[in-house]
């Protein structure tokens, strides 16, 4: 009996070792296919651009092609959860953002995906912050001067935006929640009617991405009184940030970054982190997505990108429930 069980100890022993052995070739071994990479925009948006940057990179270091995948629709919804719901053994990877894993959770009752149960973050690459614009001839020359006239007409001051759950809206109802103003919301089918209506004044301001509005910005047809980042953009020298402009705790950065589906092995997920964290630090990609109106963020860990996730979740669902806005509607 003794020696039944020694032998059993020992058959289990060399089971378990070589387990080990193959889960470690397997994960010394990836990628052996190509990978796929999901992106929840259209080719040439934004997001499609840096998916491609990174793709062509990864593809050169990794030695395997990444495939870009677009599928529109529904938000990013449609995107996300696909890749959501992916096998995880590191083929799949979605381009997220704090739109598709934030915005969407509070503007959908059913987005399809849980992003801190379906999804593990990878990396954040970089974020494109807001800047707050009137109209050329406004008398608003500053944020300050902006909030004293809606002070003066409560819920008169209106702000368009692409639609509603946009980061243009949610960016005009933190402004209404830090500073106690009541502004007037008038959401445009697309982004760039939403620009258009400032620069023609029919409404008073908007907080657009500053790489959408920075040629007319610089056209004159547009006036800029703050960026919504934490630090000033080189996108636009000497405007200062909403909180140098004196609203404190306003900072905007509508972020985007990579995840796979959750239980990717983890060596596969270091990898992509490391990978992803060296590319953005190449000068010629960083030049890249500034062109963009993209401002690379520092390198992070898996977790730091997870806990971007968890903080941004618990800023960001009270106020798009206080805001009222549904993607349902």
């Amino acid at each position: 009996m003794v020696l039944n069980r020694r032998t059993l100890l020992a058959a289990t022993l060399a089971t378990g070792a070589a387990a080990s052995a193959v889960g470690g070739a397997s994960a010394q071994a990836w990628p052996a296919k190509p990978v796929r990479l999901i992106v929840p925009l259209a080719p040439g948006a934004t997001a499609d651009i840096v998916a491609r940057l990174f793709a062509d990179e990864l593809g050169k270091a990794l030695g395997q092609t990444f495939v870009v995948d677009n599928k529109t629709g529904a938000g990013g919804t449609i995107a996300t959860a696909e890749a959501a719901r992916a096998p995880a053994d590191g083929y799949t990877m979605a381009l997220v953002s704090q739109g598709t894993v934030v915005f969407n959770i509070g503007l959908y009752k059913a987005p399809g995906y849980d992003p801190l149960k379906d999804l593990a973050m990878v990396a954040v690459s970089g974020g494109v912050s807001n800047v707050l614009i009137v109209p050329p001839d406004s008398a608003a020359r500053s944020v300050a001067d902006l909030l004293a006239m809606a002070r003066a007409k409560p819920g008169e001051l209106t702000y368009s935006s692409g639609g509603v759950g946009t980061s243009h809206h949610m960016s005009g109802v933190l402004l209404e929640m830090r500073t106690g103003v009541k502004l007037q919301h008038v959401p445009y089918r697309a982004t760039p009617a939403g620009i258009q209506a400032v620069a023609n004044g029919e409404v008073a301001m908007g907080l657009f991405n500053t790489p959408t509005v920075l040629g007319l910005i610089k056209g004159g047809k547009l006036r800029p009184l703050a960026v919504t980042s934490e630090k000033p953009s080189d996108l636009l020298p000497g405007v200062p940030t909403m909180i140098e402009a004196g609203v404190k705790d306003y900072v905007v950065n509508t972020w985007m970054g990579f995840a796979v589906p959750a239980g990717v092995p983890e060596p596969v997920v270091a990898r992509l982190n490391a990978e992803i964290n060296r590319i953005g630090q190449v000068p010629a990609v960083r030049e890249k997505m500034l062109a963009q109106g993209i401002d690379m963020l520092p390198p992070g860990s898996p977790a730091d990108a997870r806990k971007l996730v968890e903080s941004d979740l618990a800023l960001w669902l009270p106020i798009i429930k206080a805001s009222g806005a549904s993607a349902d509607s």
